[in-house]
């Protein structure tokens, strides 16, 4: 889309695929359907980030399936790729015929590090479904203690690695799904190699990497210590590095940034923080950081 009203129409697009996403309209979800196949790139990939939402909401499942499996092979962006591919391992037993398909992206040395490496997740969520749907053990909720069914310790497990009641499974699933929708809508920065960012910060941070042939993964969950889950800005699998950029600075997000930092640390994760202030000198930085985990570019 070249002309400014073309750019005004492919944020009325993606902004509606967002609030359909947010608001779980299960009613909208032919409309979505329709925006997985628009011109924009955006619109595709929040299109398919919020038929990934409408999972667990009671949508044609069959038919959600069908409509992610050809995004998730051939779109030419690779991050509409990448979040087709998390719809689909949303919707579990259902896209069990896909399983083929994720599996060689997950091989396929040409894809996107972080489109291999979730379409192997995919996948072994899928097949986690499928073992976990013949399973008749006893669960329990582990907010509420109550019996859990087997549908919905496999719903539970396949969404947060935790067992939940129904009841305490939406509650838990309304809340991550906002925090989620509201980290997607900020990624509205591209870096030079196609990936959406959330700053200008973030993006010098990518360039650089990319300009120095270093592969990593953006925004990527990593469980960290127990019943934590963190989202690194950036992961450098080849060094086992992270790079945090911590680019605010109210209380909230100070406490969030200090609790993080106090992870890494009991981790003895190697982090690489980085400071507005520090973007003039990012180079050095960065180069002296690296250097001091024994690596020399």
């Amino acid at each position: 889309m070249k002309n400014p009203m073309d750019r005004q129409l492919e944020k009325r697009l993606s902004d509606r695929a967002v609030a359909i996403g947010r608001e779980g309209e299960v009613a909208a979800f032919d409309e979505l359907l329709k925006l997985l196949r628009s011109p924009s790139n955006n619109a595709r990939r929040l299109a398919a980030s919020a038929l990934g939402k409408l999972a667990w909401l009671g949508v044609d499942q069959a038919t959600a399936v069908a409509a992610l499996g050809p995004v998730a092979r051939r779109d030419p962006h690779a991050q509409t790729r990448q979040y087709a591919i998390k719809a689909l391992k949303a919707y579990g037993v259902a896209a069990q015929g896909c399983l083929p398909d994720l599996r060689d992206m997950a091989r396929n040395s040409a894809e996107k590090p972080y489109v291999q490496r979730d379409a192997e997740a995919a996948a072994a969520a899928i097949e986690e479904a499928l073992h976990i749907r013949e399973d008749a053990a006893v669960h329990r909720c582990q907010r509420c203690s109550a019996k859990v069914t087997s549908d919905e310790y496999a719903r539970s497990h396949q969404a947060f690695q935790r067992t939940f009641c129904d009841r305490c499974f939406d509650e838990t699933f309304l809340s991550r799904r906002n925090f989620e929708t509201q980290v997607e809508v900020n990624k509205t920065v591209e870096a030079r190699d196609g990936t959406l960012v959330q700053s200008q910060g973030e993006k010098r941070i990518a360039e650089w990497l990319t300009a120095h042939a270093l592969a990593y993964r953006y925004d990527a969950k990593y469980r960290i210590i127990g019943e934590f889950q963190i989202r690194p800005d950036f992961y450098l699998p080849e060094l086992d590095v992270y790079i945090e950029y911590w680019g605010m600075n109210t209380p909230q997000y100070k406490m969030s940034m200090h609790k993080k930092q106090i992870l890494y640390q009991q981790e003895g994760k190697r982090l690489i923080s980085v400071y507005p202030k520090d973007l003039p000198e990012l180079d050095r930085l960065l180069r002296t950081k690296l250097r001091l985990f024994g690596f020399t570019l």
